[in-house]
């Protein structure tokens, strides 16, 4: 975005989340879709999907950017570009980075030439990356100024506890980032906070123990994560690691606020359904769990079955905390103002596994809210149902069949609340090569997981 699209400077992004808030709304949005697991012998692909309401083809996937590899099962993405690099203007939101998690191939594709039908620019062999860093199975992309960081939750073999890989702005190996992991075992998601010389990073559990898929003998063996980790961001150190013990098991996503002088953030525990905040006071962090979703006993389950917060996001103008619940099939809305005092405000079911919401827009849901996407002024929530792929086929078979789907929920930012979108649904059960599996989605103007603010 230029400096004639709510910027003052020359460079990609926005001056401020509130000048991010004032852009215009997105009209595509870009989400991942995967044949991986589903015995379709495709390669994974990206969609453009049509979501301007003005348009003729507005709930449509109007073109398809298929990579070139089978099996990559293309997981989350980033930019090349955001926010933290405005104030240069020889950088460009330009090229969308989406690695596979199975084969640490990476795809860059050009999303500016033609924002409606994107295309590969460059690919990076996965075994050049395991060569070159001895790590594997990217996770978070995040652009730094000029220069890239990607989570890698494992080493070439598929053990924990993975690291950091660092590109440059062309795309080249400049090798691992991070200097010392300390005593971290497992990685998965970050985000940082430069002012503060902060960043955070949470723990899944090694490649080799999630992609088989979820076997609940493993959480007692220690092989699941329950730590955070946050870092002495300019010397690319981890300074304190917090065990979040039986009540912060699996800590997947974790958000800083997006007001860059803010050290609050929150991290969602998916096996153990919290949600914890956290903040610098005085130079110490303290962390605590601020919501309990409890678990539920459900017929046939082998335990009480927790909700499984899988996703979670924070409004542009940091007053609303989004998460999903993706075994019980609810996504929530909290007035976050007081971040250590939510208050739950919207609740919407979609699928699941408690049976609450089997239908949607007509059409029967096989999975639940899983990824979330919320648009930069907070008003339109972009959901999808794929977790990943194993697990996909574990929890809801039937997905494999019939697809994933997305749905937009309108986000009420006056009186607060939630709404399903009545006129829109995408069924990737009806996609060329068969039903596919529909996972995050990005926005070409930025969206409220794209952009960092130094």
């Amino acid at each position: 975005m230029s400096k004639t699209n709510g910027s003052c400077c020359a460079g990609p992004g926005y001056a401020s989340p509130q000048e991010a808030m004032k852009a215009p709304r997105e009209t595509v949005v870009y989400t991942i879709c995967i044949y991986t697991g589903t015995g379709i012998e495709k390669p994974d692909y990206l969609a453009t999907i049509d979501v301007d309401p003005d348009s003729a083809t507005y709930g449509e996937v109007i073109h398809r950017t298929e990579m070139p590899n089978v099996g990559d099962e293309l997981h989350h993405m980033g930019w090349n570009a955001c926010s933290s690099c405005n104030t240069d203007g020889s950088m460009e939101r330009k090229y969308l980075i989406i690695p596979g998690v199975r084969t640490t191939n990476f795809y860059i594709v050009d999303t500016a030439t033609d924002p409606r039908r994107p295309t590969l620019f460059k690919t990076i062999d996965g075994n050049e990356i395991k060569a070159k860093t001895n790590l594997s199975a990217p996770h978070t992309v995040h652009c730094l100024g000029a220069d890239i960081i990607v989570s890698m939750l494992g080493d070439a073999e598929g053990n924990g506890p993975g690291g950091f890989l660092h590109l440059d702005k062309d795309f080249n190996i400049i090798g691992r980032w991070e200097e010392d992991l300390g005593a971290m075992r497992y990685n998965y998601d970050f985000w940082y906070q430069p002012r503060h010389n902060m960043m955070i990073s949470t723990e899944w559990a090694s490649p080799n123990t999630f992609m088989p898929g979820f076997d609940l003998e493993d959480v007692a063996r220690g092989k699941y994560g329950q730590h955070v980790h946050f870092w002495d961001f300019a010397n690319r150190r981890v300074e304190q690691s917090i065990d979040l013990g039986a009540e912060g098991m699996i800590p997947l996503e974790a958000r800083f606020h997006h007001n860059p002088d803010s050290t609050h953030g929150f991290v969602g525990a998916a096996l153990a359904s919290n949600i914890f905040h956290y903040h610098k006071d005085n130079g110490t962090i303290e962390i605590e769990k601020i919501i309990d979703v409890p678990t539920v006993d459900v017929e046939g389950f082998p335990v009480p079955m927790p909700s499984l917060i899988t996703d979670i996001l924070v409004s542009m103008d940091d007053r609303f905390l989004y998460f999903s619940n993706w075994l019980h099939g609810d996504l929530r809305q909290y007035d976050v103002s007081d971040p250590a005092n939510p208050k739950l405000t919207g609740q919407v079911w979609i699928g699941g596994m408690l049976g609450k919401a089997p239908e949607v827009n007509g059409h029967t849901v096989d999975g639940a809210p899983q990824m979330i996407q919320l648009s930069l002024d907070g008003k339109r929530l972009y959901v999808t149902t794929s977790l990943f792929s194993t697990w996909d086929n574990q929890f809801y078979p039937s997905m494999k069949e019939k697809g994933g789907i997305m749905l937009i929920v309108d986000c009420d930012t006056e009186e607060r609340g939630m709404t399903i979108r009545d006129d829109f649904i995408i069924d990737f059960n009806d996609e060329p090569h068969g039903p596919a599996r529909a996972h995050e989605t990005r926005y070409p103007g930025g969206d409220c997981s794209s952009d960092i603010w130094v």
